[in-house]
């Protein structure tokens, strides 16, 4: 999805927790030894897409929090 594309990634978790949560199965799958090579490559590549979106959230919730910092620093004057 891009930022002028307003409709949903249809691939994309529903927040947060499903992303780790997805991530986590899909680390569980990866340390199997039975693994298929093709499904490991779609494995490894959508981990990469949740790690982005991970970090993106993280990314966004630091801005808002220093957002909230600034304005109760604001309050104080």
């Amino acid at each position: 999805m891009t930022s002028t594309d307003p409709t949903p990634d249809p691939a994309a978790p529903t927040g947060y927790a499903a992303a780790q949560r997805e991530l986590d199965s899909i680390l569980a799958e990866l340390e199997r030894t039975d693994l298929d090579v093709d499904r490991l490559a779609t494995q490894v590549q959508r981990a990469a897409q949740l790690i982005a979106y991970c970090r993106d959230r993280i990314g966004n919730a630091r801005v808002q929090i220093e957002q909230v910092v600034v304005e109760l620093g604001d309050d104080r004057s």
